[in-house]
């Protein structure tokens, strides 16, 4: 019989949530994203997790203002503690999107914290890649809605972290559909527009 999972500090709420929770942070301003994701990955350096973090911003950007705050201060890169990637790189290696290779590698990055013996594995990711045309990016909700699927069943919590100054109104509506939480005013709230994979593959993505 399987242990259970414990449920996950996020770091910016004193409420916890169930491992492989999958949660959006719509945000408008750049420091209200810095605040609350640098407090995610130190909570989860904290638990002993295996922290994955898909930057659209630059590594290097990434892994600086981290360590200005503290969050990265003590941290071994080399034993892959904290993984700082490029996002057009991690969702897009072969330098076109599919949403099925990109479950198989969160399932893969969860093997491996379980293989380093980490307490639990916790990813965000930087949506904004997905504006610049790269082929298939146009399938990124319907990766989404089969997240809702493939988070819990692994037991990695997800953010995803979308800017509300570079989505239209449209694109916001979809990305709730595909999150059954979301972040409001640093609170992680049940989302009421939210859309099971099969209710929202089945209206959206008739062809898939």
């Amino acid at each position: 019989m399987e242990t259970p999972r414990p449920d996950v500090h996020l770091g910016f709420t004193q409420k916890k949530f169930p491992a492989g929770t999958h949660i959006c942070l719509i945000y408008d301003s750049e420091g209200e994203r810095r605040s609350i994701i640098e407090k995610y990955v130190a909570a989860g350096v904290d638990a002993g997790d295996c922290v994955a973090y898909f930057t659209d911003s630059g590594v290097e950007e990434a892994l600086e203002w981290l360590a200005e705050t503290g969050v990265a201060a003590g941290l071994d890169q080399a034993k892959g503690r904290v993984r700082v990637s490029a996002a057009d790189l991690t969702y897009c290696p072969d330098g076109y999107f599919d949403p099925d290779a990109m479950l198989d590698i969160l399932r893969t990055f969860r093997c491996e914290a379980d293989g380093h013996v980490y307490n639990g594995a916790r990813v965000t990711g930087e949506m904004t890649w997905a504006q610049r045309g790269i082929p298939g990016s146009d399938r990124l909700m319907e990766y989404e809605s089969k997240l809702n699927n493939v988070l819990p069943e692994c037991g990695v919590t997800g953010i995803c972290q979308y800017d509300a100054n570079r989505w239209d109104g449209e694109a916001i509506l979809n990305v709730l559909r595909v999150h059954p939480m979301m972040v409001i005013r640093g609170h992680v709230l049940e989302n009421p527009y939210y859309m099971t994979p099969e209710e929202y593959l089945r209206q959206y993505s008739p062809g898939r």
